[in-house]
């Protein structure tokens, strides 16, 4: 799949409870987010995962088919699908409580992908992590490798050990993305700044915030660009950060910059970089406007 992207991480079932006290069940998973949003913008996406023969791996695995999206490893090696209880605050937000098992079978690279994006419990819960961080590495030469963060403090915990591990995968991306909230989950009482400096010296080429309804910024050495939010009615944001991650990914490669790691990107000006922020930012407005993590296709944008 040397034109395309490889998407790692975890695959899940969102089962959201509504503010009324229904619950509805969706397929999701930050990583099966991305891999979905990306094949609906017409990227070929292949996707490395893990989800068990069950009902609800089951349902993962139609949404999958549905997008498009190909698998590239057996997901089959873990006995229960993971979960996710969404429960959804006043303004659409949701808190999460998770049912996380998380590992992935040996993975056969024939060609190199243009881009390898990893993300959120994927690559910091064991044992999974240590592959998912080894395929990075295996494939930093010839493809360009993105990060989201998007921490899950209900599983991980915070402070300096998931701060160390969240920065051993930042070592090995080319880009990295994350909302105001990971970094104060990550570096609480620091300004976002002083936290995307810090995320810049262990190496990507740029480092995105996204900021909810307040729109998004990229981080680089002598460059800091800033977009404003969409307004959307807000049916919740499940997936939001998902669609903009992938969004960024598929602007990138119609940009012509995937591929080339972090001198490519650190090569952008203000305008591409601008483009990029905004086509993202419109992208994760579509899928704020529907409830679950249902991305747009090409078309609606």
């Amino acid at each position: 799949m040397g034109a395309g992207v490889l998407v790692v991480g975890e695959s899940l079932v969102d089962i959201v409870r509504r503010q009324d006290g229904s619950t509805e069940t969706f397929p999701g998973g930050s990583a099966a987010n991305v891999a979905v949003a990306l094949s609906r913008l017409g990227r070929d996406t292949g996707f490395v995962t893990s989800y068990a023969a069950d009902d609800h791996g089951r349902l993962i695995a139609d949404h999958l088919a549905a997008s498009g999206v190909t698998l590239a490893t057996d997901p089959h090696v873990i006995p229960r699908t993971s979960s996710a209880l969404a429960t959804l605050q006043e303004d659409g937000s949701a808190r999460y409580t998770f049912d996380i098992d998380w590992r992935i079978g040996a993975v056969e690279i024939t060609e190199p992908p243009l881009a390898l994006h990893a993300c959120s419990l994927g690559a910091v819960v064991t044992p999974g992590c240590e592959d998912v961080r080894a395929l990075m590495a295996r494939l930093r030469s010839s493809t360009t490798t993105s990060y989201d963060i998007n921490m899950r403090p209900t599983v991980t915990g915070v402070g300096p050990a998931i701060a160390k591990t969240v920065e051993e995968t930042v070592r090995l991306s080319d880009i990295v993305k994350a909302s105001d909230e990971d970094l104060e989950a990550l570096y609480p009482g620091e300004s976002e700044a002083a936290a995307c400096e810090r995320l810049l010296a262990l190496g990507p080429a740029a480092v995105v915030v996204t900021r909810g309804a307040d729109g998004a910024a990229w981080y680089a050495e002598g460059l800091a660009v800033a977009a404003a939010g969409v307004a959307v009615s807000v049916a919740d944001t499940i997936g939001a950060g998902d669609t903009f991650g992938a969004a960024m990914i598929d602007e990138l490669g119609s940009l012509g910059l995937l591929g080339g790691g972090v001198d490519a990107l650190r090569g952008m000006s203000h305008e591409q970089v601008a483009g990029v922020l905004d086509f993202a930012t419109r992208a994760a407005a579509v899928t704020v406007s529907r409830p679950g993590a249902d991305p747009p296709y090409r078309s609606e944008l």
